[in-house]
């Protein structure tokens, strides 16, 4: 896998991650879960040189 696939592999589960956390309650197992998980995408993203202001719609 090339490093541009894993770029567009990473922030399309940014993505949808985003979207499962949206429509969960914050105070639920499942979206705590998921929260480490949009983190750490979000530090692979930030680090690669990714601007997320576009597509970070959680913004914690």
């Amino acid at each position: 896998m090339t490093e541009k696939e894993m770029m567009q592999r990473n922030i399309e589960e940014f993505e949808r991650l985003q979207d499962y956390m949206i429509s969960c309650d914050k105070e639920s197992e499942a979206y705590k879960k998921m929260k480490r998980r949009y983190v750490a995408l979000k530090v692979i993203l930030t680090a690669s040189g990714i601007n997320l202001t576009e597509i970070d719609m959680i913004k914690e």
